[in-house]
């Protein structure tokens, strides 16, 4: 039994000296260019891109995976893009925080911290604006969760 336990002990260690000590989470802008490493691309928005067949979203680089828990709701959406000082940003911002403090949110914010630190992953939106999209949000949430991000 314990030259099975020192073997194993060894194995870990060899995996642990693999391991990329740089895998982290990116966040982009869907349909932008894919960076070199940026790992599998989750897409937190409410909806689809319109008129690109399910078969197309990896190919055209928006996601691999949708992942619409993540994304504000859609009465949320409205308010986001009708924000248009930085006070009615906030005020959006407190929402969608407050909605990602549901449950389901917070283990999959949990989830994607834990996931950041053995791989590469991103997570974007389409908006052009980073500073006014909910991804600037999710990207201090996911730095709360203890997430390594690029």
């Amino acid at each position: 039994m314990r030259g099975g336990a020192e073997r194993q002990a060894r194995h870990e260690l060899r995996v642990l000296e693999i391991r990329d000590p740089t895998v982290a989470i990116r966040v982009v802008r869907l349909g932008s260019p894919r960076a070199r490493g940026e790992g599998l691309r989750l897409g937190t928005v409410r909806r689809p891109p319109r008129g690109v067949p399910k078969a197309e979203h990896a190919s055209r680089d928006f996601y691999d995976v949708w992942l619409p828990d993540l994304a504000p709701s859609e009465g949320l959406v409205k308010q986001a893009l009708r924000a248009s000082d930085e006070r009615a940003w906030r005020a959006f911002a407190r929402r969608y925080r407050a909605e990602m403090h549901s449950p389901a949110a917070t283990r999959l914010l949990a989830l994607l911290a834990a996931l950041s630190r053995e791989t590469d992953l991103s997570v974007g939106c389409y908006c052009a604006d980073e500073a006014r999209c909910h991804r600037s949000v999710l990207r201090e949430l996911l730095r709360e969760h203890g997430a390594t991000l690029a």
